[in-house]
């Protein structure tokens, strides 16, 4: 693809969001073929067992942290030019809002990119918790709730004026980054082996972690031939979701990456669903499903904007790039989701399916 040539008949923002829209085809694609769910895999630990919905997590990470490394090695990507790396991280932010976002995901029974995907095959269940998850996630970054989520990122931020660089700051060569993505990769190929999961399904999964380099490699590159300034990033939702609802509700309306990013899961994932056969109608179970459902989304709305990111756009995307608060945020949200599975869905033997 010849970005600049792409970049002259179209436009710098039309560019940047259709790249947005590649990659959260590629992305509403294999996770809807794969049931990809940081939820599903903390919650299969969290009971104590080592199974697919996990395989195919470790599969989604390791691939994204392998391909993002080579490509960073192979001078296609630079995670030092990155939006998450370029500003100062917040490490109490990274805690609180990891954990907020654990519990949440848990109550609302998936992650802001499970939402979506499902919203797409036709789950309402999903269609609401994601609006709620939006529009918490604007009034987090621009209205009420921004003074709270400012006062508790404000707490403990990282050194420097930048992200911490876990890489540099554990001494480590970049090479390493691809050598920790192999050996998870390892563990990923293993477990799904011992859980008998289709070779189809472990190309999906791999295809989530795959969307995330390719969204890093398309932005970095029309960040070297636009005029103005672009962010180079990759998929996260809690951004996103919140600029894309906005978009469609003022105007001037601006296109950019994050503007494609949605539509392109949506439209990704309900292709994949009408092609398997999975589009079916869904509600809420019961009303105290549907409270645990809202209160989740809320809280998965500023926990996400809180951390820097959800379950995708920290615990994948930022960590493939060995962002520090992106690490903590992910061991935070696993902590907060298996603490809540522990003590609100397991008690009693009433266990939700996973």
């Amino acid at each position: 693809m010849d970005i600049v040539q792409l970049v002259e008949r179209i436009g710098e923002g039309p560019t940047a969001a259709l790249f947005g829209l590649i990659a959260g085809g590629i992305f509403g694609v294999a996770a809807q073929r794969s049931a990809f769910c940081l939820r599903a895999a903390a919650v299969e630990v969290a009971r104590g067992q080592l199974g697919a919905r996990l395989a195919v997590w470790l599969l989604c990470f390791s691939t994204a942290l392998v391909w993002v490394q080579a490509a960073e090695l192979s001078g296609l990507m630079r995670s030092g030019d990155a939006r998450i790396m370029a500003v100062p991280g917040s490490w109490s932010g990274a805690v609180a809002g990891g954990l907020l976002f654990g519990i949440g995901m848990v109550l609302a029974r998936g992650c802001a990119g499970r939402m979506l995907v499902l919203a797409a095959t036709g789950n309402l269940r999903s269609v609401v918790s994601g609006l709620i998850f939006a529009v918490v996630g604007q009034m987090s970054l621009h209205g009420w709730l921004a003074p709270l989520r400012d006062r508790i990122a404000g707490l403990w931020v990282t050194a420097g004026g930048r992200n911490s660089d876990l890489l540099g700051g554990l001494g480590l060569p970049r090479e390493g980054g691809l050598g920790l993505g192999l050996m998870i990769a390892v563990l990923a190929l293993y477990l799904a082996r011992r859980n008998r999961i289709s070779f189809r399904k472990l190309v999906f999964g791999a295809g989530v972690g795959f969307a995330v380099a390719v969204g890093w490699v398309l932005t970095f590159g029309l960040s070297q031939v636009a005029f103005d300034p672009v962010q180079v990033q990759s998929l996260t939702f809690t951004g996103p979701s919140a600029n894309t609802l906005m978009f469609f509700l003022e105007r001037p309306a601006i296109l950019q990456f994050d503007i494609g990013l949605v539509p392109g899961v949506f439209l990704g994932a309900f292709a994949a669903a009408w092609v398997g056969g999975d589009l079916r109608l869904q509600g809420f179970e019961s009303e105290v499903n549907m409270r645990k459902a809202m209160i989740g989304a809320a809280l998965m709305g500023f926990g996400g904007m809180l951390a820097g990111g959800c379950s995708i756009g920290a615990g994948v995307t930022g960590a493939s790039i060995f962002a520090g608060t992106a690490w903590l945020a992910l061991f935070s949200m696993w902590l907060g989701a298996m603490a809540t599975d522990y003590l609100i869905d397991q008690p009693h033997g009433a266990a939700r399916p996973v």
